[in-house]
């Protein structure tokens, strides 16, 4: 791969810029950047030939709108070549995502999603949720929609083939069955309720069910159950019933179950007054794993194969694809995005466009859903643009924000005190964009709330000075709401001075008299208090965006002071990190019996050197 930075100083713009690349560009396959004239990336394309595509943008005429606007705000370009045609085509997918040019379809919602596990790093596997990196020795199962898919599907397998799922360290510390086992949720295998063998076997039968090859172990259960009430064992036979019924109930809850389709991605389009959504569905085993909607980013004169093209590239950066995407509609480099996706995963994908037959059926599907998604979506933009402009009108901002940061804080008596940002727009609120601050400041009184929030704002706005100094990339809010009244709002409105940042509008919600909701109170810098009508969607709107602050900063401090609850003296130490610390606590029971162990016995622990457990004795026993 090579790279050709072409810039040059007071170059022309538009076509006669692009033109003057010609002389310098040969057939190679390629990347090619458009930049503005202040070096901001406009676009990014792949080229089967860098000098024929480039020329076609160096033709006055001809393009649509959208493209005559990208090229008469084109200053330069940069070029990068690539053996292939493939290797370009990954490249551009990955500068899309990094860079985010303006005139780019992008995909915004690009979260992992959950797989079941079934680990095998234990005598007795254990059956989870997964998400990540694959790293953990085991079987995996997905990709699920949502992590209530994954939820409930686990609940329904448990009843079925009762594995557990208790952690490792857990199930080493049992002495007698828990709940899940009186529950008939869990074989029993920590306390020998259940053989390693036939435990073996119900793994064997959770995969097959996972794998697509439910039948047989329906007919299997219903054999036992058949022989268990011959035999006059009521209770045994009626567990079996219950099983086979959970094994029904995870069916049903799939819905679409199809048959001639084993493994798939089905990926459905619908535009509309240029917006778009796709709706995937996973297709796993025979089975129907659920279904995600996404709103990528688009605009008008876009055609349908551009936007599913860029879709499939940025959505499978991350992820491995299915043996077959099934598509409502056609993309212009099918056998070149087949043939980039076969090399990622190391085996055969197909991209397939139906027109008759259950595939056909499932593309019909999940279009209607998308389309269906993108109606409710529009009427919620309608409806946040309403709210946006009443709140513009309620604070007299020069015009609806397209930004609101709101920061609350959250702590016990001014221990493991955190600040919280949340972010709201047009699209309601943006989840990428909220922040979460470790108060570090060891002078602050505890339960100094307007210290907290001196030291959140001051490094949320250093890091925006020095990141974003001209405003240019929608990083600064338009409008800062802050929990609490006067004092409040004149302490932020200080630390704003401070920075030099005052032009941006501030306003404190105070919970008003009887701090009961529906009498918030409003205070703005030089301006006295106001309020709302009781019934005013704005009202509600604030109210809204004030809980979402509040739930985040409890959630945030609540997931900070039970990771200090969970903390020990063993965290401390070096080279011992999570595992090492679980086996440990499972080996000696606490913390305190390992500081008192002596060196025979932390070398007797699995997993623990000789080494280490000569640095483990000296961290407690300080010995030189």
């Amino acid at each position: 791969m090579t790279s050709q930075d072409q810039e040059t100083p007071n170059a022309p713009t538009g076509y006669a810029c692009i033109h003057g690349y010609l002389k310098t560009l040969d057939g190679s396959p390629g990347v090619y950047r458009m930049l503005d004239a202040q070096a901001r990336v406009l676009y990014v394309g792949k080229a089967r030939n860098l000098r024929a595509r480039v020329s076609n943008y160096a033709r006055p005429g001809g393009h649509s709108g959208r493209i005559a606007r990208m090229i008469s705000e084109t200053a330069s370009m940069m070029f990068l070549t690539t053996k292939t045609e493939t290797e370009a085509l990954l490249l551009e997918q990955n500068l899309i995502k990094q860079l985010k040019p303006k005139y780019n379809v992008l995909l915004r919602d690009d979260k992992s999603f959950p797989n079941i596990l079934v680990s095998k790093a234990h005598d007795f596997p254990q059956i989870k949720k997964h998400r990540g990196a694959k790293k953990e020795k085991g079987s995996y199962y997905g990709p699920f929609a949502s992590a209530g898919a994954v939820n409930r599907t686990l609940n329904q397998l448990q009843k079925v083939f009762l594995l557990r799922n208790c952690s490792d360290a857990m199930f080493e510390s049992r002495t007698r069955p828990c709940l899940l086992y009186q529950i008939k949720r869990c074989s029993g295998p920590c306390v020998d309720k259940i053989s390693k063998a036939d435990y073996a076997e119900s793994v064997r039968d959770a995969e097959r069910f996972l794998a697509g090859r439910s039948t047989q172990i329906q007919e299997t259960l219903a054999k036992q159950m058949q022989a268990a009430s011959d035999a006059m064992e009521f209770e045994q036979a009626a567990s079996l019933r219950d099983r086979i019924k959970a094994l029904t109930n995870v069916q049903s809850a799939q819905g679409i179950n199809p048959r001639g389709v084993a493994e798939a991605d089905v990926i459905a389009l619908h535009m509309e007054k240029g917006q778009a959504c796709v709706q995937v569905f996973f297709i796993r085993g025979h089975q129907n794993w659920g279904n995600r909607d996404f709103y990528p980013r688009v605009g008008a004169e876009i055609e349908a194969a551009e936007v599913l093209e860029a879709f499939i590239g940025q959505f499978y950066d991350t992820k491995d694809p299915a043996r077959q995407l099934i598509l409502s509609h056609g993309i212009e480099n099918a056998d070149l995005m087949a043939d980039a996706l076969t090399q990622k995963l190391g085996r055969k994908v197909e991209i397939l466009v139906p027109q008759r037959g259950e595939k056909a059926e499932l593309v019909a599907g999940a279009a209607r859903n998308a389309r269906e998604s993108l109606a409710r979506k529009m009427s919620e933009t309608a409806t946040q643009a309403k709210l946006l402009k009443g709140l513009a009108e309620a604070f007299d901002l020069e015009g609806p924000p397209q930004r609101i940061e709101v920061y609350d804080n959250s702590h016990i008596q001014g221990t493991n005190a955190v600040g919280a940002m949340i972010v709201a727009g047009p699209e309601g609120f943006m989840k990428n964009s909220y922040r979460k601050f470790n108060i570090k400041g060891d002078a602050l009184t505890p339960g100094d709330d307007f210290g907290m929030m001196k030291e959140v704002l001051t490094r949320r706005f250093k890091r925006l000075l020095k990141e974003d100094p001209d405003r240019e990339n929608g990083m600064w809010p338009d409008l800062l709401l802050i929990d609490g009244g006067a004092g409040q709002v004149s302490a932020v409105a200080e630390i704003m001075r401070e920075m030099g940042v005052e032009d941006i509008p501030m306003v404190g919600v105070a919970k008003g008299v009887d701090r009961d909701a529906g009498k918030e109170e409003f205070h703005r810098v030089g301006q006295r208090v106001m309020a709302l009508r009781h019934n005013d969607p704005v009202l509600y709107f604030v109210q809204r965006l004030r809980d979402e602050a509040h739930r985040f900063a409890i959630g945030t401090h609540r997931a900070k002071r039970a990771k200090a609850i969970g903390a020990t003296p063993l965290d401390d130490v070096p080279g011992v990190g999570a595992t090492r610390k679980r086996a440990l606590l499972a080996h000696f029971g606490s913390t305190k019996a390992v500081s008192r162990a002596n060196l025979a016995d932390l070398k007797a622990v699995d997993g623990i050197s000789d080494a280490l457990a000569e640095t483990i004795y000296d961290y407690f026993h300080e010995r030189g």
